[in-house]
């Protein structure tokens, strides 16, 4: 017997928990096909998770930076045992309460297990249970979201190595991480271990770290780090790895033209993710996949199968928790409300919780550059945020890019304290076409952070 359904959501993370919600509560009979957890990435293995750590990780390193504020901290210790029952707290409360609103909703019926399209609008899934079950339905939509990309580096597979989730399960501060990938994961878990007491290395492969961002950015953040005594070697590759019986291990690693062994207790593989959805037989479908394997959608998130569409990670970037929620409003906006929503120009802001945050949104220096636009750049140290002064946190700087004809804010990167939420401010003002001069001239509370970006773009009267 194959069941029937009017709308069938495979994947719930935070596309497809709300969108299986709400078109259930529209009236469409909806089926939810989750593998492992409720939430996805972001509640499981990524946001929740790692900003619980991240705050242990700031009251560390607090507790060690007190002195210059007159605090003496004496003895402090990290007790990484307690560090993990919080965050696991933290995880469990957010997964349950979804699940349990998820299987309350009238309309809707929440299954566990792997999904696979044996034909047109049809899956057979195989139930954690053990069981198989047959599905029918005229909408479709996959939010199977991504998983870490393993690279083939010799040796990899005979140690233990750690990605961005099995990371989170360690109940001891490693002696020794050795992190490959200098972007936005390893970043984040790189200083977040160091102020827990490991001794951090960061192998990149491009030039510098966090490469996608404007260069200045890069060299800020490289001092702000390597004052916590996180080490870097650019322009290098993992060759290989060793590791005697319950021994250390051995990373070959050619910086540049030189060759160079690095002794470690644990390894992070952070250089990206991919796509996951191997086990969903879309060549049963007509669903298209780029040449890396994300699936290819129009602008209101429709695949190339009728009736199918593709939500968050799974058809590739930009990869964020609120892009995919977004894409669960586009979707569900168009088809009950009828609406007509694209993603075309929406904004895509992003934050990386290292401390400092670095918030950006719109265009940067190089992206501005690149499309060869008439810009202007206004930028402050925070040397010179009086908040940031009294805090005693000077790192980092405010930057923005500007029209000067239309004195419209074409984008913002903030790498400083409370970045994420000088950066949404600026969100704000491009949403509703505020202007650079407005924001100048305009009242803020002192003494704010926020205040200082009238000092900001008081730089672009000169």
């Amino acid at each position: 017997m194959i069941k029937q359904y009017d709308a069938i959501v495979i994947g719930a993370g935070q596309a497809g928990g709300p969108l299986a919600k709400k078109i259930a509560l529209a009236g469409k009979k909806t089926l939810l096909i989750e593998k492992r957890w409720i939430g996805g990435t972001c509640v499981n293995d990524g946001c929740t998770p790692t900003k619980t750590m991240v705050a242990s990780a700031k009251m560390a390193y607090m507790a060690a930076n007190s002195k210059p504020l007159g605090v003496k901290i004496k003895n402090y210790s990290v007790d990484m045992p307690k560090i993990k029952e919080r965050k696991d707290a933290m995880v469990h409360q957010f997964r349950n309460g979804a699940q349990k609103g998820l299987e309350a909703t009238r309309n809707l019926d929440v299954i566990f297990g792997e999904a696979a399209f044996t034909g047109d609008k049809t899956i057979l899934v195989k139930l954690n249970s053990g069981r198989e079950k047959e599905f029918k339905a005229d909408l479709f939509f996959l939010n199977t979201g991504t998983k870490t990309i393993i690279p083939e580096i010799e040796g990899l597979k005979d140690i233990s190595y750690l990605t961005s989730t099995t990371i989170m399960d360690l109940t001891e501060v490693p002696d020794h991480l050795l992190i490959i990938g200098g972007n936005y994961i390893g970043l984040e878990f790189g200083q977040m271990f160091g102020r827990f007491g490991s001794k951090v290395t960061v192998v990149e492969r491009s030039a510098r770290i966090v490469s996608r961002e404007d260069e200045d950015v890069s060299v800020e953040l490289t001092k702000i780090l390597e004052a916590e005594k996180i080490k870097f070697h650019v322009n290098a590759v993992t060759t290989g790895f060793k590791q005697k019986k319950g021994g250390k291990i051995t990373a070959s690693v050619k910086i540049g033209d030189k060759e160079e062994k690095i002794k470690c207790s644990h390894v992070l593989i952070a250089v990206g993710r991919m796509p996951q959805m191997e086990a969903l037989n879309l060549s049963k479908t007509g669903v298209e996949t780029d040449e890396r394997g994300n699936i290819k959608v129009n602008n209101k998130l429709e695949t190339s199968a009728p009736g199918i569409y593709a939500l968050g990670d799974v058809k590739g970037g930009p990869a964020f928790t609120h892009i995919s929620y977004n894409d669960y409003i586009i979707v569900y906006r168009n088809l009950v409300e009828n609406g007509n929503l694209t993603t075309d120009n929406r904004l895509v802001p992003y934050c990386m919780f290292t401390d400092p945050q670095l918030g950006c949104i719109g265009l940067n220096e190089s992206e501005a550059k690149k499309r060869k636009l008439n810009y202007k750049v206004a930028k402050l140290p925070m040397t010179r945020v009086a908040r940031a002064l009294e805090t005693g946190d000077t790192r980092g700087f405010m930057k923005a890019i500007v029209d000067p004809d239309t004195k419209q804010i074409l984008g913002a990167t903030i790498l400083g304290p409370e970045g994420g939420e000088i950066m949404s401010m600026l969100q704000l003002a491009m949403m509703g076409g505020i202007t650079y001069e407005q924001i100048r001239y305009g009242v803020f509370a002192h003494p704010l952070y926020a205040e200082s970006l009238n000092n900001l773009f008081m730089l672009l009267d000169t």
